[in-house]
């Protein structure tokens, strides 16, 4: 079944720590007025269809009601198939290994992009484009400094980060493949 929207979570699950069952995840979806929700491994990945009006409240509905049930409210980046699309489409490091991207809220100021650091983590690259920022991590994410909280300071958003597999998974399953 193809899916129209994407709700990327950031920072559930980890070590331990704001853990969210699925199950209780796609329920909160559910409940906001969606349909035909499917959730994609442990770390926040839902796809579902819903009306326009619907989906665009879901960044602001779910962490309400995680908040509600959980007692944080962890950050829902959104992304149409279109822009999931784009998205992978537009990956400048496609032939590399540990590639990473990190699905932004906004689209940065390009001021604020140009102030970034591109010597801040060698041998670690990176690019902005449009809403996400591509990251080419050759010694692997956690040896970077090129991290969510650097960009977030940066460029006065929020982002989230996804590998490229799970990127082209959840890209396979937006499409029905």
């Amino acid at each position: 079944m193809p899916y129209k929207h994407v709700a990327l979570l950031r920072g559930i699950n980890i070590g331990g720590k704001h853990k969210l069952p699925m199950k209780d995840l796609a329920g909160m979806f559910f409940a906001a007025g969606c349909t035909e929700v499917k959730t994609f491994i442990q770390s926040g990945n839902v796809l579902f269809n819903a009306p326009a009006k619907v989906a665009k409240q879901i960044a602001e509905v779910i962490p309400e009601a995680v908040g509600m049930r959980f007692g944080y409210r962890p950050a829902v980046v959104l992304r149409t198939i279109e822009q999931f699309e784009n998205a992978a489409g537009n990956n400048p490091f496609s032939t590399e290994e540990n590639v990473h991207v990190l699905f932004l809220a906004d689209t940065p100021d390009a001021a604020r992009v140009k102030e970034l650091d591109p010597s801040r983590s060698p041998p670690d690259a990176f690019a902005v484009r449009g809403s996400e920022i591509y990251l080419h991590l050759p010694n692997g994410v956690s040896n970077s400094k090129l991290t969510s909280p650097y960009f977030d300071s940066k460029l006065k958003t929020l982002s989230t980060g996804r590998n490229w597999r799970t990127v082209t998974t959840l890209l396979e399953m937006m499409k029905g493949a």
